[in-house]
């Protein structure tokens, strides 16, 4: 899907990577995975009707020639036209990464989907969303998007402040990380609704930091957690008191909490920085609402690292010593750390390649300089 320029084989290929999806969490899920699957499934295909409703009626509207993206976007679509096409399309899109209100198979699906399912949920399939959000919708429909990108950021930043709030108060250690992903993502949509150089490079930046963020938070809490306690409930783990008997998974986990709450010289700072920014020079009001979500995400954060690894509860009298963390269990999880520790600290290794991608005449005509 990233490397297609024909409307049609992209939505195609986008379609294909949702299917197996259904599959991975109903076979080989739990908690509710039928539920789980079937709600994910019927969200994204509703979403994949959407996009394919407005894609086919710019193919008849502009001659029925061509799929091809760059020829598409060169056609004068009207005004009337794209006022109802961006968003069918957008927000088709925009289902799968997590637009609210429409985010609400994510949590679901995330909690019911098993370990290795979750990660590539959260570091691959929304980012679809994303992406065809930016490279479909925004491009092909420009009119479109200025008619409607005020109301987007509005939904954007209501899903940033929502989903942390409602990860604040969660059970389920699965879930706090289920909302926050929504919460995460609520920065990419409105990084794009700036159309800024700097809010468009950190929503991108964005998508890969909370990729390998949550994807890591996820293998943390149901694979270093969920299959050596058999529980994710935390008011359960607090009196585990993890800390104790899996020192590195506390490790990892505060690590991966710190920089998806935005510590400086991890990427999720940056990224977030970058939106801030871009969202204040265009919703000064809405970036205020958005630092008001970061202040949430560091005080679910802090939450479920205290309440699954540094209770103050004692430990529980002949408790059966846990399985000790594997190597390869150490070896991914450092790479994920250091992934995001390597662009926080040299930004530029991402930016030097997002960032010129603005000045090409399909992008540039986007920006409100």
């Amino acid at each position: 899907m990233f490397f297609s320029f024909d409307v049609f084989l992209l939505s195609v290929f986008y379609e294909l990577a949702i299917i197996p999806k259904y599959f991975l969490i109903a076979i080989w899920g739990s908690t509710r995975k039928e539920y789980g699957a079937m709600k994910l499934a019927i969200y994204s295909f509703v979403g994949s009707a959407m996009v394919l409703i407005g894609l086919i009626a710019a193919y008849v509207i502009a001659g029925g020639k061509t799929f091809d993206l760059l020829q598409l976007s060169q056609f004068p679509f009207s005004e009337r036209f794209q006022y109802w096409a961006f968003p069918l399309v957008f927000v088709g899109f925009g289902i799968l990464a997590g637009l609210w209100p429409f985010h609400t198979w994510a949590p679901t699906g995330h909690v019911a989907a098993p370990t290795a399912a979750s990660m590539l949920l959260a570091g691959v399939v929304m980012k679809l969303g994303a992406y065809g959000a930016l490279r479909v919708a925004m491009t092909l429909f420009p009119l479109g998007l200025q008619a409607w990108r005020h109301e987007i950021a509005v939904l954007a930043t209501i899903g940033v402040v929502y989903g942390g709030l409602v990860a604040l108060v969660q059970r389920d250690f699965k879930f706090v990380i289920g909302y926050s992903s929504v919460s995460h993502m609520g920065f990419v949509l409105l990084g794009l609704m700036t159309l800024t150089t700097i809010g468009l490079s950190g929503a991108v930046l964005q998508m890969f930091s909370h990729g390998v963020l949550a994807g890591l938070l996820f293998g943390v809490v149901g694979r270093m957690v969920y299959d050596r306690t058999h529980t994710r409930d935390l008011s359960q783990l607090e009196m585990m008191n993890l800390g104790r008997s899996l020192p590195f998974a506390a490790l990892i986990f505060v690590l991966a909490g710190l920089a998806s709450m935005g510590m400086p010289g991890f990427s999720g700072f940056v990224a977030e920085l970058q939106v801030l920014i871009g969202a204040w020079r265009m919703y000064p009001t809405l970036a205020v609402f958005c630092g008001g979500g970061i202040i949430i995400a560091v005080a679910y954060t802090l939450r479920a690292i205290h309440r699954s690894f540094f209770s103050n509860e004692p430990p529980i009298p002949n408790a059966h010593p846990l399985p000790p963390i594997t190597i390869p269990e150490r070896v991914g999880s450092i790479l994920l750390i250091a992934c995001s520790l390597v662009v926080g600290l040299y930004p530029r290794l991402l930016l030097d390649i997002i960032t010129p991608s603005w000045d090409s005449p399909l992008m540039a005509r986007l920006l409100i300089r």
